[in-house]
């Protein structure tokens, strides 16, 4: 008997590997079942009538349950469920079928959520994607839908808490919201959040950070938000600038003249007040709480205060704060999930000596452009509360917005969320999203690497979306199409095509013409064919629904047109400056007409499925961007018109030498090549990696580099790059800059920055080799040109 027992735990019953037609399936489950997965299996029921074409009533049975119900442990007794991938697991499932006369399909999880991620599991696997409804995937007929499984255990999520940031609403979710889906209640209210919940547990997410902006009502301004996103089982959690889910940008939450001004040294009492209102109304669901705070909304504290004062008043804030939890829930604050976000002016407040109590999660932020500004240090990897992550693919704010359309590459996104994994940041993963909309690839790419970050490596993060995209539309050349969009975004997002810097001086406000040249290299010219070729390749290939317009077709067509009204604008000023007055005047009717075609674009994307998202795509003007507006052109009355050939003329290399980085001599085996990031779309991670150069005509050569512009991964840390040439003593590259700073918009504008060392060689020498280390951990160089007195003034020089 203990022989029999023992082989069970090894090879229980459900593994033996089954197929289950889920048409007329019925599901059962224990009457004390949590009424977030009662829910979740009302989706089940849905989504199996959606494809099979009939409703559950025939004899063959699908088991839900969680841990700890009568019927999932009945399964365990039986060895058809192993305990110890349930029993003390956060948020996992199984997915099995069992070996009896009628197999039954069973799905367990340890916990209430880790049940309902089973349960969208089988969802899927049937057919119906998680973005059925946010990107109109369709959902296939089949009657034969089965699930084919063995023995599916999930296991744990690798980063605990994994959500959302619904943010800068203004020109996208709101109007769409208050005019169409939720015109009854004319705000981004519980029907909104009732599709963003189920979303977000379609993708294994767990929380959410609602919208949060004055133009929007606050969440718990309507409260049946809040019990709508409990009754998913989501959780609240909130931005940066909402200390104890107060949201202060709403005049509802805090206003001036009533409540005074929001200032912890003279005003505590109304603001404790105010949080302790906040925490009787919310402390009964599940919430992460931001500790600390800034000013209003998202600016700094205020009061004017010197470093050295506003130490000991965040310490203050914080432990006041720590106090009104533990008396609203009953638990000691060490015991409660809180969050501590060094972002902006709080960062420097952090890093000048504010002592975070160790059982809050620091939660580490990017510098709004896909750069994390610093991860765990040593020390901060041994506290109990760990570190987490802020992240953006969508930002409104200096030096300039992007929030039309989705353009950070997976290979970044990757690098940077590894690298703060691997300090330790796993425990919270915020990602702000915009309007979610049109954010669809990201998001799946992002949260995907919450729920398994293992699943990734440097080498196939890249192929994610592509991959995505052909389990969606079939057979396709995604991967070529992707890699081409997010190359030429990567360079230059479409929103910064105008050359545009937000909130700064008057020498970089103002739309102005590009750096990319029509005279060398053929820059434009090859931009605007590259990006010509993608349009008319996803023309060819729609097959005519929403969703490849909405995921692939809008984004792609939109940046086309954008770089074609831009540059079209730029080839006006220039021929105009020539004399070609007939080839000016076709240059701005080219302009004209990108322009024209964004506005149709847009039209297009909010009348889909008989306006089911009119209102959500505008090209959000943030409050002093430009891009949207037409460029300047001169028309020439009476010139008529003459066509330009813009065709990328060939050149040939005199003088310098690009070099190929996919061809390295490695003398350090964690120097490796990076595909999917890069102005080529390949980099190099250092290690050293030193590069052969056959014999140049010349005493001394200049090498010039582009580095992709890392931050240094915490205090301490820097940037450099050690070069040397046939091994003679090396130049050293450091790239400093200071968030806001000069360099550190150029560099954010255009992923990159260049550097540039001479060094003297002995020309009768038949080959050189240049050799780049890092000296610091991270460095990724994007570009190398070998320069002997041929190299044209450019903006990323030749090809």
């Amino acid at each position: 008997m203990r022989k029999l027992l023992y082989l069970l735990l090894l090879f229980p019953l459900g593994i033996q590997g089954h197929v289950f037609k889920v048409r007329h399936a019925v599901v059962n489950y224990d009457e004390k079942e949590s009424y977030q997965v009662v829910r979740a299996i009302g989706d089940l029921k849905h989504d199996i009538a959606t494809v099979t074409g009939s409703v559950g009533k025939g004899t063959s049975q699908i088991i839900v349950g969680t841990y700890g119900c009568k019927t999932i442990s009945k399964l365990i007794a039986k060895g058809i469920i192993n305990e110890q991938d349930l029993k003390g697991k956060w948020e996992s499932y199984v997915i099995t079928i069992t070996n009896e006369k009628k197999p039954r399909l069973v799905i367990a999880g340890s916990d209430k959520r880790g049940t309902i991620y089973g349960i969208y599991d089988v969802s899927q696997r049937i057919g119906v994607s998680p973005w059925y409804w946010w990107a109109d995937v369709p959902v296939k007929k089949n009657p034969e839908a089965a699930v084919e499984c063995t023995y599916y255990a999930s296991g744990e999520p690798t980063v605990k808490y994994r959500g959302i940031f619904i943010n800068d609403e203004d020109w996208g979710l709101k109007p769409w919201a208050t005019s169409n889906f939720e015109k009854e209640l004319g705000d981004i209210g519980p029907k909104t959040y009732g599709k963003v919940c189920e979303l977000l547990l379609r993708l294994k997410a767990n929380m959410l950070a609602p919208a949060m902006h004055s133009c929007t009502g606050a969440f718990y301004s309507h409260p049946e938000s809040k019990v709508v996103c409990d009754s998913f089982g989501i959780i609240i959690t909130t931005s940066h600038c909402e200390p104890l889910l107060l949201n202060n940008a709403a005049t509802s939450e805090w206003e001036e003249s009533r409540d005074g001004d929001w200032n912890y040294k003279t005003n505590s009492q109304t603001i404790l007040k105010k949080w302790d209102d906040r925490l009787a109304e919310a402390s009964q669901y599940e919430n992460i709480y931001t500790t600390a705070m800034r000013g209003v909304h998202d600016a700094g504290l205020r009061g004017n205060l010197p470093l050295e004062e506003r130490v000991p008043l965040i310490a203050q804030v914080i432990k006041d704060q720590r106090q009104l939890l533990e008396r609203h829930i009953g638990k000691k604050a060490t015991e409660i999930p809180q969050i501590f976000v060094p972002y902006k002016e709080t960062m420097d407040i952090y890093e000048h000596g504010l002592k975070v109590p160790d059982d809050i999660t620091l939660v580490w932020v990017d510098d709004n452009y896909g750069y994390m500004k610093r991860v765990s240090n040593p020390e901060e990897q041994q506290r109990p509360g760990g570190a987490g992550v802020y992240y953006h693919i969508s930002y409104l704010g200096a030096p300039h917005d992007y929030l039309w359309i989705y353009s950070t590459p997976p290979v970044l996104m990757y690098e940077e969320l590894k690298k703060a994994y691997d300090h330790g940041a796993d425990r919270y993963w915020l990602l702000n999203v915009g309007d979610i909309k049109p954010m669809e690839l990201g998001i799946q790419t992002f949260m995907d690497m919450a729920w398994n970050i293992n699943h990734f490596d440097i080498n196939n993060v890249n192929q994610h979306q592509a991959n995505m995209l052909g389990t969606i539309f079939g057979k396709g050349n995604y991967q070529e199409i992707l890699d081409t969009y997010l190359r030429l975004a990567w360079s230059r997002k479409p929103e910064f095509m105008g050359w545009e810097y937000e909130w700064d001086d008057q020498a970089h406000t103002g739309l102005k013409d590009t750096e990319f040249s029509f005279i060398h290299y053929s820059e434009a010219q090859q931009r605007l064919a590259d990006y010509q070729c993608l349009s008319d390749q996803v023309e060819k290939m729609s097959d005519g629904s929403a969703a490849f317009f909405e995921l692939l077709q809008f984004p792609i067509q939109g940046a086309y047109q954008m770089n074609r009204k831009f540059l079209m604008a730029q080839l006006n000023h220039k021929l105009l400056a020539q004399g070609r007055k007939a080839e000016a005047n076709w240059a701005a009717k080219q302009m004209e007409a990108a322009y024209d075609s964004i506005e149709a674009l847009n039209h297009r994307y909010n009348e889909l499925l008989d306006g089911k998202w009119r209102g959500m795509m505008a090209l959000a003007p943030a409050f002093c961007a430009l891009f949207q507006n037409k460029p300047d052109v001169t028309y020439t009355a009476g010139a008529g018109e003459q066509a330009v050939d813009i065709t990328p003329k060939a050149y040939t290399l005199d003088g310098c030498q690009a070099i190929d980085l996919s061809k390295y001599i490695s003398k350090s085996s964690d120097a490796k090549l990076v595909k999917g990031i890069g102005y080529d779309w390949q980099s190099i991670q250092l290690g050293e990696a030193t590069y052969e150069v056959q014999q140049i005509d010349a005493d001394s050569i200049d090498v010039r580099f582009d580095v992709v512009p890392f931050w240094p991964i915490y205090k301490g840390k820097s940037n450099r790059i050690a070069v040397s040439v046939d091994g003679g003593m090396p130049q050293i590259f450091e790239n400093k800059f200071k968030e806001y700073g000069r360099s550190w918009k150029d560099q954010v504008m255009r992923n990159g920055k260049a550097g540039h060392m001479r060094f003297a060689i002995d020309k009768r020498k038949q080959q050189h080799q240049i050799t780049f280390k890092a000296l610091d951990p991270q460095q990724i160089v994007q570009k190398i040109i070998i320069d002997w007195g041929g190299l044209k003034t450019s903006y990323l020089g030749p090809r």
